[in-house]
């Protein structure tokens, strides 16, 4: 029986929501006849929780079957120096603790940041096994692109150099988005057509996905109670997920100020973030009665609303900066819950290898104004029912392409291959 140890600093979240990329791709490696481990931080982002108790170095517990191997780093609060440290300690420690467990046969680095997979890649070395680096965020290119560093900052211009030097390393590259290919191509890194160090035979995409089985059984078992979603004569535009400036929400808001004189549409947003309480202010101010922020909910609620929404809704931060992140593609994990619960989909950005388009299960606007916002969802309230529901039955139809059961063989062929 092969081993694959994952490292994923933020996996911790996985284990205590029972879900996630790779929580899914260890279920159904372990059905395949693989042992798994999965390497995270014992902190828990964006929370004081912390999963190691005694003070140790490391602390393995299983969740469903899983083996996780919580990794002791400082806690952080925001994204600030102690975050950095925070990642510094992971990375350390998880080589210390990698000694604790037999030898692996295949190791996978998974980002965001680069430093868990410099980790793998110098950990495979000691025990001389295959390094895949799985790329789930372009650094530092976020980073410049939402305008936090300046393309030219020191810093920013040593993370491209140690981003290089993992596609140079490592046996295996997975892009989460399409558009992986392109984008190591245009920093001429790529052997083919620059004579760069990275050979384009060992990049592989593999999109992040839905678990339907498990999607399924919570939307049937773990119903959220709420008036707005049961209200029969009311067209449901809903949105899940972070409330953050990245995320773009007050142009939802204003999208709402648009409609506010049509009593059968509503928005239901449900989700946290520190852009919360601003929003939410905003809407009391505007007397703004067709939105409604619900707040954070349990994982395992989410099947279920996203179930009982008429569209969902994919929103974005946008500006001529991150067009040069999304024009490499996108991953979004609510993507993929959206079409499983098979439902139209509206985006307010074009993102380039568009699931929603490809798949004709929705729209993506390309003028990203509030009236155009407004003008979409109008669409869509009064479409045909046929012409809905073929949105809909190609919603759920995609969503069989994206289900963990398949990406996992496609996982497969990336840690057996030599």
């Amino acid at each position: 029986m092969k081993t694959v140890w994952i490292l994923n600093h933020y996996a911790t979240d996985m284990f205590l929501e029972h879900g996630g990329r790779h929580y899914c791709f260890a279920k159904y490696l372990i059905r395949s006849g693989w042992k798994v481990r999965i390497f995270c931080a014992d902190t828990v982002h964006n929370s004081t929780r912390r999963m190691i108790q005694d003070g140790g170095l490391f602390d393995e517990q299983e969740c469903d079957g899983i083996p996780f191997v919580f990794v002791r780093a400082r806690s952080y609060a925001g994204n600030g120096k102690q975050r950095v440290l925070n990642m510094l300690d992971f990375y350390r420690n998880v080589q210390k603790a990698a000694g604790g467990f037999e030898r692996p046969d295949v190791i996978v680095g998974s980002s965001v940041h680069p430093l868990t997979c410099v980790a793998a890649i110098r950990l495979a070395k000691r025990y001389r096994c295959r390094v895949i680096a799985e790329i789930r965020d372009l650094w530092p290119e976020s980073i410049v692109a939402f305008g936090i560093r300046k393309k030219s900052d020191p810093l920013i211009q040593a993370l491209y150099r140690l981003e290089k030097w993992i596609y140079t390393k490592a046996d295996a590259i997975i892009f989460t988005m399409e558009g992986g290919r392109d984008y190591i191509i245009e920093k001429g890194w790529d052997k083919q057509t620059h004579g760069g160090p990275v050979d384009l035979d060992k990049v592989h995409h593999i999109n992040n996905g839905v678990d339907l089985e498990a999607f399924d059984y919570n939307r049937e078992q773990n119903t959220f109670p709420d008036a707005d979603l049961d209200a029969p004569d009311i067209f449901k535009v809903v949105y899940t997920g972070s409330i953050r400036k990245a995320n773009g929400l007050d142009l939802l808001v204003e999208c709402a100020k648009m409609l506010r004189n049509n009593s059968q549409i509503k928005i239901i947003v449900f989700g946290a973030g520190e852009e919360l309480d601003k929003l939410k202010a905003k809407c009391q101010r505007e007397q703004l009665k067709n939105i409604s922020f619900k707040g954070g909910v349990p994982k395992r609620n989410i099947p279920s609303i996203l179930s009982r929404a008429n569209l969902n809704v994919l929103n974005y931060g946008y500006n001529a900066q991150t067009a040069n992140v999304y024009k490499y593609g996108g991953s979004q994990n609510k993507l993929f819950e959206y079409l499983a619960s098979g439902k139209p989909i509206i985006s307010n950005v074009k993102i380039n290898y568009s699931v929603v388009e490809h798949s004709a299960c929705g729209e993506e606007l390309s003028d990203r104004t509030s009236e155009k916002y407004a003008e979409a969802i109008l669409r869509f309230s009064d479409m045909p029912g046929t012409e809905y529901r073929f949105l809909c039955d190609n919603a759920r139809r995609t969503a069989a392409d994206y289900d963990f059961k398949n990406l996992t063989e496609k996982f497969l062929k990336v840690i057996e291959a030599r």
